[in-house]
């Protein structure tokens, strides 16, 4: 199995940030970390990206009966309080606590993937789109909010210096490519979401090489990737 593979690489890296990848393959997935210096890498991506999300999201305080739920599987209790108040002096203090920050850890996963919260001061990422290139290498990152489109350009893009890249809608009806803006060469950049974008059905997004300024004619020129919106 080839480990070192963009696909598998980053499929891997994934489950382990969320905590998806357990037992031995968490193991020897820790193994692979130390052994090569781009599965590492890849995985530090993935934390960079999942805890961005996770800081966009508005804390949630679980309800007392999730608490006295795992009271009961953990035998600190065997049968439920009154009033479904938790007893939180039966279970030791350390061990309490070790159990605490895991349960905050699983919230804050389980938050990131199925919660729809209002955002505290940045716009909270509704679709996630990735730009890879033919040897499945990432491009460009996107996250679509409410408002806009944030995209980070990676450290693997080596970006022709008279040449633009532009960023198209694929509508799924068959009209003409719907032009989003001109995508950054290195770093980040935020661009306004257009109200169609929500209005229409999204076939793909596309990337073309155009020309510096853009595309001159409202069409793509050239089509080099396309990626598929992965829907929060």
């Amino acid at each position: 199995m080839n480990y070192l593979s963009e696909n598998l690489k980053n499929a891997l890296a994934a489950e382990y940030v969320l905590g998806t990848l357990r037992g031995p393959a968490r193991q020897r997935f820790q193994k692979l970390m130390m052994q090569y210096p781009p599965i590492s890498e890849a995985t530090q991506t993935w934390e960079q990206q999942l805890n961005g999300l996770g800081e966009k999201i508005s804390p949630v305080t679980p309800d007392v009966s999730v608490w006295l739920r795992i009271e009961q599987q953990l035998g600190f209790v065997t049968e439920p309080e009154k009033n479904n108040i938790v007893s939180f002096t039966k279970a030791k203090s350390k061990i309490w606590q070790s159990i605490a920050g895991l349960a905050s850890a699983a919230a804050l996963v389980l938050a990131v993937l199925l919660v729809n919260v209002e955002p505290i001061s940045a716009p909270d990422a509704q679709q996630l789109a990735l730009v890879n290139n033919e040897q499945t290498e990432l491009l460009w990152a996107l996250e679509i909010g409410t408002d806009t489109i944030d995209i980070q350009a990676t450290k693997t893009l080596v970006a022709q210096a008279n040449a633009d890249y532009q960023l198209w809608i694929v509508p799924a009806d068959g009209r003409a490519p719907i032009s989003l803006g001109l995508l950054p060469k290195t770093g980040k950049l935020t661009l306004n979401k257009p109200q169609l974008f929500d209005q229409i059905e999204i076939a793909a997004l596309a990337v073309s090489l155009e020309p510096l300024g853009g595309s001159p004619n409202g069409s793509p020129t050239t089509v080099l990737y396309t990626s598929k919106l992965v829907t929060l």
